[in-house]
């Protein structure tokens, strides 16, 4: 989960440095009751709030060219706190790998789309649904990331658009989902050592691996966002180059023939459905990153257009050697039969390759999606949808409350079955995308003069059909569903559409301190003040 800073700001005009060096600090006394700084004193005939609506609008607009130095002012004797402007960020590379194991982290789990369907069918659903689900969701998350570059992502696009309660729900569905998910790689993790150590396989030793496996996990994490992405982009290479070596050695070995096998009186289609959802989704997750990326309006769609074709050739070209080189037995594609697929045509070593492989895949996917969902709390909290203490950063500029929350959630959800956990966040994961693709199509048709540094190559109405198949693909996915699935997310949903009202009745109260970042510009007071806010 990658990430980028300070989004769309309004108007024109801007601050100078004044010759002070980016991102310095300066400290200055605390003016007298009576008096004002210079940047406090208003013109002639203006009133205070004209003033304070022109600094504001300078300000922002000064961020969005570029101009804003990022000084701070503080008191004398006042501690500064840390700033994620002088954190080391995450480039293109790291970034790739980031989304690789947001969304896939290799061919694992890819076995039972064969199992439901037969080979013809699992090639061609890995084939067609990248372009009818990825690349729209990678083509909305480039331009929705660049509009609004800043940690939160998905959150902050349909809080502009929707308003703040409906952000919210975005927020909860999206987070709860991604622990949900998140739940899976411990487990998967130990699944494929239990055969080499038998007493993983469950009891107190089981129990206490998870355990142990989150924490280091979630360490990493709290060390540092560049640490998580070199760390995706090491496990990456391992996990991609057994199956390289699998297709060379299965190369002379391939029969076509079996490529073509189908019955379709004999589909799993909710199993099939689900499969593939579930390991080409997850593309938007990326933008909960966002401020932590280096130059995301550049680096964001680079990023997601590699990490696009590694995912798409990471699922086909295994998939095209294991259905080819093997007799196909529907029934043994399961979960982790390219180890044995492996053994197979390379013998014990290359299975213990994909094996060792497997599980450092479960490792990148975990890191890379605890970093997805610590750093949206984060974003949350820097636009005040949850209280300020979500939005302190650790000394690496991590958000420790929201690491502590995720990981916290995984270990409470890491009892359930792997079907369950898929199907549920599936399910949860659906809503959130209905409200992503809404947010998109409202902003495209209520601001079309905004700035976007990338802009999908197409019109409003196009953006709007581009949205159709997704959204199609969506309500199947919601209609296969199982009844248990189906009311486990509607209490999840039913949870968020009243935790944000208690939440602004705490914020009332003044039980628990909530703050909106100065640093990032006002989505929806600048919308009555400005004929189009999203402009540059």
């Amino acid at each position: 989960m990658g990430s980028q800073s300070r989004a769309m700001q309004a108007g024109v005009g801007g601050l100078d440095g004044g010759g002070v060096a980016a991102g310095s600090r300066i400290v200055v006394a605390d003016p007298p009751p009576s008096q004002t700084t210079n940047s406090e004193a208003a013109p002639p005939h203006t009133s205070d709030e004209d003033q304070k609506l022109r600094n504001t609008a300078n300000r922002q607009a000064s961020i969005a060219m570029g101009q804003y130095s990022g000084d701070e002012y503080v008191s004398v004797g006042e501690v500064p706190l840390p700033r994620a402007d002088n954190l080391k960020r995450v480039s293109v590379l790291p970034l790739v790998f980031l989304i690789f194991y947001e969304v896939s982290g290799g061919p694992f789990g890819v076995e039972d789309a064969v199992g439901a369907a037969g080979p013809l069918l699992a090639l061609l659903g890995f084939l067609v649904f990248p372009f009818i689900w990825s690349v729209p969701e990678a083509l909305i998350t480039a331009e929705m990331g660049t509009m609004f570059p800043e940690n939160g992502g998905y959150v902050v696009w349909v809080s502009a658009a929707l308003g703040p309660y409906w952000g919210f729900q975005q927020g909860w569905m999206k987070w709860l989902s991604g622990v949900i998910d998140n739940a899976l790689y411990p487990v998967l993790f130990l699944d494929y050592w239990k055969s080499a150590i038998p007493a993983l396989g469950g009891g107190l030793p089981r129990v206490l691996a998870v355990l142990a496996l989150t924490i280091v996990l979630t360490y990493m994490n709290y060390r540092g966002l560049a640490i998580v992405g070199w760390l995706a982009v090491l496990l990456g290479i391992f996990s991609i180059l057994p199956f390289v070596v699998m297709g060379l050695v299965g190369i002379p070995k391939l029969k076509p023939s079996r490529w073509l096998e189908v019955n379709l009186h004999d589909v799993d289609w909710n199993l099939y459905l689900n499969t593939l959802f579930w390991n080409l989704n997850y593309w938007d997750s990326i933008s909960t990153l966002a401020g932590e990326v280096d130059n995301p309006k550049r680096t964001l769609p680079k990023a997601l257009l590699y990490a696009l074709i590694l995912v798409v050739l990471g699922y086909f070209f295994p998939l095209l050697i294991g259905t080819g080189a093997v007799p196909v037995n529907r029934e043994l594609w399961t979960d982790g039969y390219f180890s044995d697929i492996a053994k197979i045509l390379g013998g014990v070593w290359l299975r213990w390759w994909i094996q060792g492989a497997a599980a450092m895949s479960n490792m990148g996917m975990f890191v890379a999606e605890m970093s997805s969902d610590s750093f949206q709390l984060l974003g949350m909290a820097e636009r005040g949808m949850l209280p300020e203490f979500f939005a302190k950063r650790s000394r690496y500029g991590t958000p420790l409350i929201g690491i502590l929350f995720s990981a916290s959630g995984v270990l409470l959800l890491s009892w359930l079955s792997f079907q369950e956990i898929v199907a549920a966040e599936n399910f949860l994961y659906c809503f959130g995308m209905i409200l992503e693709f809404m947010a998109f199509v409202w902003l495209r048709i209520k601001h079309p003069a905004a700035s976007r540094p990338y802009k999908i190559p197409m019109g409003t109405v196009g953006a709007i059909l581009m949205c159709i198949p997704p959204t199609i693909l969506i309500c199947a996915v919601l209609a296969l569903s199982t009844l248990k699935v189906f009311l486990v997310s509607m209490v999840a949903v039913v949870i968020g559409l009243v935790m944000q009202p208690s939440l602004k009745y705490v914020e009332r109260k003044r039980w628990i301190k909530f703050s909106t970042s100065s640093d990032l510009p006002d989505l929806h007071g600048n919308i009555r003040n400005s004929n189009d806010p999203l402009i540059d």
